[in-house]
């Protein structure tokens, strides 16, 4: 019933945008860290997505496995597992769209410097290796934090000569997706029709869900719109408390990360008006990484959008944001460039 949904549904579209399913170009998307946690339903969901053509499944273990296993589904893509540093290239090249949700969970006794240092090498590796066999693809970066793995990946490419803006991104679509979710059920709202736009970066304060500018509009109190943004900030938190400590956010975050892939594609096949929220390189404030809506297209980010109108209350948010998100960012520069 799933399959069929999602087909009729993905096929109206692409015949609403003018396609039929002769005429989607061929898309190849890797998925690293396609074993994990997230990794396994993000790469589940993309075999389901139609304008992918090729699915190349990395990890440095398990891959052939989950490849097998998603390979059965009929849909349009051919799979490939790969395993293993010496098959990274492999999976990379020809490569139009990367999708990087790599990384370990933090274990019990690992502080969150240990916790980073091991993530932000994964990364540092991982962007090498892209800047090598895939410099013109578009970069979905999931592995944590966001707001330091996006400036590590910025100098990798800086240093190998490869770096474009345009086509490096930090996937925040989990908190628009929460803060749609979370809105809907305030407001009493098809979350189908709702949209809610979310800037800053993507952990804890940095988080700043604008629903001032929610629509369908529902003119919710402001203690109201105080605990909406609370717990759109504390939403990972929610669900590793959830799950009693033994997980974190895999499913939502994996659909997520599906929904902007999917934007991806659409913007690089020529599809007009993508607009989506993604940490970027950006001048909307005076930090070099934001999290603004984005228009994409055949180059990736065709244009960054500015923030609009805000409340009180989110020009209070934005700027205690700041100092964080600034100290984030840098912290990813400096692991960059040790060594």
């Amino acid at each position: 019933m799933f399959r069929s949904v999602a087909r009729s549904a993905a096929g109206k579209h692409l015949l609403r945008r003018g396609y039929s399913t002769e005429s989607v170009p061929d898309r190849k998307v890797a998925v690293l860290g396609a074993a994990g946690g997230i990794g396994q339903p993000l790469s589940l969901l993309m075999k389901l997505n139609p304008l992918v053509s090729r699915l190349a499944l990395y990890d440095i273990a398990n891959t052939p496995g989950v490849a097998a296993d998603v390979s059965h589904i009929n849909s349009r893509s051919e799979v490939t597992g790969y395993v293993g540093e010496e098959q990274l290239g492999q999976a990379l090249e020809g490569c139009d769209v990367v999708i990087i949700p790599a990384g370990v969970p933090r274990k019990p006794g690992m502080t969150r410097d240990d916790l980073f240092n091991i993530n932000a090498g994964i990364v540092k590796g991982l962007c090498s290796a892209i800047a090598k066999y895939c410099p013109n693809a578009l970069v979905n970066m999931i592995s944590n934090p966001v707001n330091s793995t996006v400036p590590i990946a910025a100098e990798v490419f800086k240093k190998a000569g490869t770096y474009d803006e345009r086509k490096l991104f930090g996937v925040t679509t989990l908190d628009v997706v929460r803060a749609k979710t979370f809105y809907a059920g305030k407001a009493k709202v098809n979350v189908a029709d709702v949209n809610v736009p979310v800037v800053g970066g993507h952990a804890g304060i940095t988080i700043l869900p604008l629903f001032s500018q929610a629509t369908p509009k529902a003119n919710l109190p402001e203690d109201e719109i105080k605990a909406l943004t609370k717990r759109t900030q504390d939403g990972g938190t929610e669900v590793v408390e959830a799950k009693a400590g033994k997980g974190s956010a895999t499913l939502s975050m994996a659909y997520a990360g599906a929904i902007f892939a999917d934007a991806c594609l659409k913007g690089l096949n020529g599809v007009p008006d993508v607009v989506e929220c993604s940490f970027v390189q950006s001048t909307v404030t005076e930090l070099p990484f934001f999290s603004s809506k984005v228009r994409l297209g055949k180059n990736g980010v065709e244009e960054v959008l500015g923030l609009g109108p805000l409340s009180e209350y989110e020009k209070e948010g934005l700027e205690s944001l700041k100092p964080e998100l600034k100290a984030s960012i840098e912290k990813g520069i400096n692991f960059a460039n040790k060594s």
